[in-house]
């Protein structure tokens, strides 16, 4: 399975603050927001990744994030000149996908499961068939997309921001697709304001009666830092998750070691790069 993330919003709702700086660049609290989404896909399990990033943002990314290597994962990179919508990753990175399922996550968006076990992405991914998505209450939904399932986990409806919603359930920036979403993609229609919508994407997987939903607990953390007061929000909200539990949120070195994909000598070695930090000094203090 290849792993998608889309950061390539031009952030417009942060300006002044991302005139000079793309948005997954910014900090959430002690690191990069784009940290959290990669970490989800890590967390699954998935080790070759791309990076859809907005044009002239090459160096700056790679600069950052590198090849992957240092978490023992396959980082690439790939530019939407153009924002075309969320089902446009689909299509840029079509040669990276070449046939293979894939998850996506939004380059804004903040996972996290306070159990620490994601036994929800590994459901997602032995779903072989069709498309997964996940199921978040909310105690009013009518500003989001909303997805009624039954007690099989079977979609039985989307709606956009809905006036009468049939459920409390929306669906956060997280999908699971099998190879059937590049045909799918390619067939989009660019909606009223001229995008590729993912919504579309979910409808044609609802028609083919192949869309599963995996209600999330109310142990997991979901946090959209798309506006100021919710970047400040998320930052509180993984400083107090930090305090309180002493485990970090979204440190990728840790999955990684966790994972077998670097050895404890590798991550003694990051953090002691970074010794002046806590973050560093987490690191340092790392063992199994």
């Amino acid at each position: 399975m290849k792993g998608l993330v889309l950061a390539a919003g031009k952030g417009t709702r942060l300006y002044p603050m991302t005139k000079m700086i793309c948005k997954p660049l910014l900090p959430v609290y002690d690191k990069p927001l784009i940290y959290y989404p990669i970490s989800v896909l890590l967390q699954a399990g998935i080790t070759d990744i791309m990076v859809i990033i907005p044009d002239g943002e090459e160096e700056t990314f790679e600069k950052l994030l590198g090849d992957g290597s240092a978490w023992g994962v396959h980082i690439s990179y790939a530019v939407q000149k153009v924002p075309r919508g969320i089902a446009d990753a689909f299509l840029v990175a079509e040669e990276f996908i070449k046939g293979d399922s894939v998850c996506l996550v939004l380059g804004d968006n903040i996972f996290y499961d306070e159990s620490r076990d994601y036994l929800f992405m590994q459901q997602a991914r032995e779903c072989n068939e069709g498309a997964t998505v996940f199921g978040y209450y909310v105690d009013d939904p009518r500003p989001f997309g909303v997805v009624e399932f039954d007690a099989n986990g079977n979609a039985l409806s989307i709606e956009e921001k809905p006036r009468y919603p049939k459920s409390n359930y929306i669906i956060p920036g997280l999908y699971f697709y099998d190879s059937d979403v590049l045909e799918i993609a390619r067939n989009l229609k660019p909606s009223a304001r001229g995008e590729l919508e993912i919504t579309d994407v979910n409808l044609e997987y609802l028609r083919r009666g192949k869309l599963k939903v995996i209600p999330l607990s109310d142990a997991f953390v979901w946090l959209d830092a798309g506006t100021a007061d919710s970047l400040l929000q998320a930052s509180d909200r993984i400083r107090d998750v930090q305090q309180r539990t002493g485990r970090y949120v979204a440190c990728p070195e840790e999955i990684a070691f966790m994972q077998d994909l670097i050895s404890e000598e590798q991550v003694h070695a990051i953090g002691d790069q970074l010794g002046q930090t806590l973050y560093g000094q987490y690191l340092q203090c790392m063992t199994k």
